[in-house]
């Protein structure tokens, strides 16, 4: 990996962050969930590393499934179109169910995404994104998610699922690309 740590400005969440966010949304979740019928819906890609590990820190009962999602192709900001490129594969009719993303920027994606989950008669539906970069949210959505991981500053982030360009998503931890990489 240090070809790919050589594009890294900054470590922002390191391993050890990473297992203690994991350890403490996954307890939060095991008591908010209990007694229910709980499906956790994984945003594709970026959400892969987050939502394995975080799905073996909640003790409770749960399926899983996933959602192919596109909205920024290879740029570095989202286009504001979001298309769904893979479908649940069942139906979440009367599931508690929780969308896991790797980070809430805009917040258009998971907000596209939580209102389109909403007509497919679950009892509820709740967001655990693992990044929320605040200063990017955009003016026009509302969407608070129940369980943040951490907030990031405003830069382009890669490392745990994220990706620029589809590369840099198996480093161990969340780091800064230096800009030269991707301007």
């Amino acid at each position: 990996m240090a070809n790919l740590a050589n594009d890294i400005s900054e470590v922002l969440v390191t391993e050890e962050e990473l297992r203690e966010i994991n350890k403490r949304l996954g307890a939060q979740i095991t008591k908010d969930f209990e007694g229910k019928k709980l499906f956790i819906v994984g945003i594709l890609k970026g959400s892969i590393y987050f939502m394995t590990d975080l799905t073996r820190n909640i003790d409770l009962p749960l399926e899983i499934d996933f959602l192919g999602v596109s909205s920024y192709g290879s740029s570095t900001r989202t286009s504001g179109q979001v298309k769904i490129v893979k479908d649940l594969d069942k139906s979440i009719e009367g599931y508690d169910v929780l969308l896991i993303e790797d980070i809430l920027d805009t917040g258009r994606t998971l907000d596209y995404v939580s209102d389109m989950l909403k007509t497919r008669k679950a009892n509820s539906i709740s967001v655990c994104t693992l990044l929320d970069k605040p200063a990017r949210r955009a003016p026009d959505v509302d969407l608070v998610p129940e369980y943040v991981g951490c907030d990031v500053p405003d830069e382009f982030v890669v490392g745990y699922g994220l990706d620029y360009d589809q590369k840099y998503r198996n480093l161990p931890y969340i780091g800064a690309l230096k800009r030269e990489i991707y301007e």
